[in-house]
């Protein structure tokens, strides 16, 4: 290759390189003028927000929260730590948590299905029932009465005592008063045939004893 043809291929080179620096150079004078605006807008605001906090700042007060945070570097990488300890904390119990929502939407919805609410909402109907139709001083005279109620309850609680009353309250549903008539001694005689009427006399014996304990 001629000396002349080597020069020409190094004008080239250096002709597209220049080009290239050409070109990035036009760019960034466009990318400049884009900014240039905003910029300023920027600085503008900056200053006029600085201005703002101008009476209210002072370079003593940076210095102090400066001095303040180094001296308290100990303290802030403890919080990190803490906080780093407490983030591991959550992760680790998200998923319990998780299920822990779960379990109790679903433990509220058979609660609502079984009308569990529904019924506590009624009982406080009723309270307030008793609260607008008594003043606290009844209902403090009544709660003795209550508790008597309660130990009274307990009583009859017992299965024996439960049959009892279950037979007395089917009593009136196995009576007809309408065919009552007036009975006569002779009646009561023919009567005492009956043996049911006999055995409920029996009964009424019994109970009658019972009476004995009302005195």
């Amino acid at each position: 290759m001629k000396n002349e043809d080597l020069i020409l291929q190094k004008l080239e080179t250096i002709e597209a390189e220049l080009m290239e620096m050409r070109k990035s150079r036009l760019e960034l004078q466009e990318l400049k003028d884009d900014l240039s605006p905003l910029m300023k807008s920027s600085f503008q605001h900056l200053l006029r927000e600085l201005g703002q906090v101008d009476h209210g700042f002072e370079l003593e007060d940076g210095f102090l929260m400066l001095k303040r945070f180094l001296r308290n570097m100990k303290n802030i990488a403890y919080m990190l730590d803490q906080m780093e300890n407490a983030i591991e904390l959550f992760h680790t119990m998200e998923p319990m948590l998780k299920s822990s929502v779960h379990n109790t939407i679903r433990f509220l919805g058979t609660m609502e299905q079984r009308g569990v609410f529904r019924t506590y909402e009624a009982m406080l109907e009723v309270r307030a029932k008793v609260a607008a139709q008594y003043g606290p001083e009844d209902i403090e005279q009544m709660s003795d009465s209550f508790v008597q109620m309660l130990g009274l309850l307990k009583k009859i609680s017992t299965p024996g005592s439960i049959a009892f009353l279950n037979k007395l309250a089917e009593m009136p549903a196995s009576m007809n008063l309408k065919d009552a008539e007036p009975l006569g001694f002779r009646g009561m005689l023919a009567a005492m045939r009956d043996p049911e009427l006999r055995e409920g006399l029996g009964v009424g014996l019994q109970m009658a004893k019972s009476l004995q304990k009302l005195k």
